[in-house]
């Protein structure tokens, strides 16, 4: 059992299991290899490696946009889970996605979302995702997730 350093804070521990388990749990996550590479208050960053086997045109060895797709939602899902007010699950409701260009064959993928704005059932969600190159965003995004807070919420 790995205990947290001393030097970081209950909460930022707590964001990081959030975001760690939720990965760990969705089944599509390893198979598409995400992993998380930050995390903060209503904020998650979570990337995917290039492969062939998620290559949606051959003749380019562009990434399929399915598989960007399913990066920003788990991102978008992350960022709420690690919001300060610690819902215990939640779910996509609504999820708009605009591609604004091909990725570049070869390259990471990864998404940073933001947990912008919370109700007492809606977390809604803003989210981009880059290539290695960073010349603008591969995608944006629009969420809505619900929010489960438990019995004493």
């Amino acid at each position: 059992m790995t205990q947290t350093p001393p030097s970081v804070p209950p909460e930022t521990a707590a964001r990081n299991r959030a975001a760690h388990q939720f990965i760990a749990a969705l089944p599509h996550c390893a198979a598409l290899s995400m992993q998380v590479e930050e995390v903060a208050a209503g904020v998650a960053v979570i990337s995917m490696p290039w492969s062939p086997d998620l290559v949606g045109d051959p003749a380019t060895g562009v990434i399929h946009g399915g598989a960007i797709s399913a990066l920003m939602d788990t991102c978008g899902g992350a960022a709420v889970l690690c919001h300060p007010t610690a819902p215990l699950s939640t779910a996509t409701m609504d999820l708009r996605i605009d591609y604004m260009r091909a990725a570049n064959p070869r390259q990471r993928i990864t998404a940073r979302a933001t947990c912008h704005h919370v109700t007492r059932s809606v977390a809604f969600v803003r989210a981009e995702a880059f290539d290695e190159d960073g010349e603008g965003p591969v995608a944006v995004a629009n969420g809505a997730f619900t929010l489960d807070r438990g019995a004493s919420a």
